[in-house]
């Protein structure tokens, strides 16, 4: 597909995104329709479309409009491509620009990036991000990059390093975190790896990283309450070396943790809901909650145009349910481990100060912080230990 062919489909997946389908389902559409797109014409398309949702308030503005066309063409102005080398009016490609196209807003100098985020949030990013607010709004306009996590009972990450290089994946340590590296180019190819494969690395962001590596992890019984597909579980029990009880309210997140499990040589047990009980009480129970997903953006930009006020609110009562439930299944003295991928006060440090007023005799031993400004996501955790 030529770049005007990849710019036509974007626009078509965005029209159908502005009409309330998912970006994802969206994409899918497109591709099950156009059987002549090959992987590569496949990733562009949805780069295009993601990178207008990064951006979509200041494309919108570079292009006049909100539709599909508008947005498309906000984009090329906003990443310093000449539109005209995209609206060529070839065949496959979109209709060429009409006069009032070429004479609109056109100075990508002059957009805001507040314009780039639901305007009920920016107060709640600025609660956390404080005068680094337009940093953090400019950094949130970036893709996100690939981290792994190295399993480090298998491998070093300096011949992960070697290894992965020799497969056609290039990747750099960082010191953030001793377990993590970047990868900085052949990213579609690391779930093919051998490495990949042999349980030697897992995807894991780079902030994810540092808050399970910044957390002491006692000896004992540990429960991940909220685990998802597992990848924190993974990460725990390759770091403490202990058996690790995985947990979530749909089991079905967890149905390939057994596998990965078995692949990095680690010990993970599925707990039903109906026997946690039975199970603890736990030296600490994890709870990484459903959350806003607003440390992600960069990741899943879609999100902060699907977040509502109502949304954040519940979000916020279920995770001091889930907090409540959680605490009932520690051990004296265990530890109550909460994180979330959030930039928002009410979902972190506002959270956890509620928690300890209903629990007056619990007490916080640390917390720690990463936004795409000092880490990769926005991510949050607490240390909370039991009487």
């Amino acid at each position: 597909m030529t770049p005007a062919a990849r710019a036509a489909a974007a626009i078509a997946v965005l029209d159908d995104w502005q009409a309330g389908k998912p970006a994802e389902q969206a994409l899918t559409k497109w591709a099950r329709g156009a059987r002549y797109a090959g992987s590569t014409d496949r990733a562009a398309v949805r780069d295009l479309v993601y990178d207008v949702l990064r951006a979509r308030g200041s494309c919108a503005r570079l292009g006049g409009g909100e539709d599909g066309r508008a947005l498309i063409l906000g984009l090329c102005r906003l990443q310093g491509t000449d539109p005209e080398h995209v609206f060529t009016g070839d065949a496959y490609g979109p209709p060429a620009l009409r006069p009032d196209e070429l004479a609109g807003f056109t100075d990508p100098a002059l957009v805001d990036p507040q314009d780039d985020v639901p305007p009920w949030l920016l107060d709640r990013l600025a609660e956390r991000a404080g005068a680094d607010l337009p940093a953090l709004l400019a950094a949130l306009h970036a893709r996100a990059p690939l981290y792994l996590r190295v399993n480090t009972r298998k491998i070093t990450p300096e011949a992960c390093i070697t290894q992965l290089a020799a497969e056609g994946v290039t990747a750099v340590a960082d010191p953030r975190a001793a377990t993590a590296l970047e990868v900085t180019s052949g990213a579609r190819q690391v779930k093919s790896t051998a490495a990949y494969r042999d349980g030697l690395i897992e995807p894991q962001d780079l902030s994810v990283q540092r808050a399970v590596l910044a957390v002491d992890w006692p000896k004992g019984a540990i429960l991940d309450y909220c685990a998802g597909g597992g990848g924190k579980s993974l990460a725990i029990a390759a770091l403490t070396g202990q058996r690790i009880a995985a947990h979530d309210a749909a089991p079905q997140r967890m149905a390939d943790l057994p596998l990965r499990a078995a692949r990095a040589g680690v010990m993970i047990d599925i707990v039903r809901t109906e026997g946690l009980v039975q199970s603890g009480p736990f030296a600490a129970v994890l709870c990484d909650v459903p959350c806003s997903g607003s440390g992600t953006w960069r990741r899943d930009p879609e999100a902060k145009w699907r977040l509502t006020p109502a949304r954040l609110d519940g979000l916020v009562a279920l995770q001091a349910e889930i907090l409540d439930a959680a605490a009932a299944l520690i051990a004296p003295g265990g530890q109550l481990v909460y994180m979330t991928c959030s930039l928002f006060q009410a979902e972190n440090a506002a959270q956890i100060a509620a928690f300890l007023t209903r629990h007056p005799d619990w007490n916080c031993l640390s917390e720690g912080y990463d936004t795409p400004l000092t880490a990769s996501d926005g991510f949050y955790h607490a240390v909370l230990r039991a009487p």
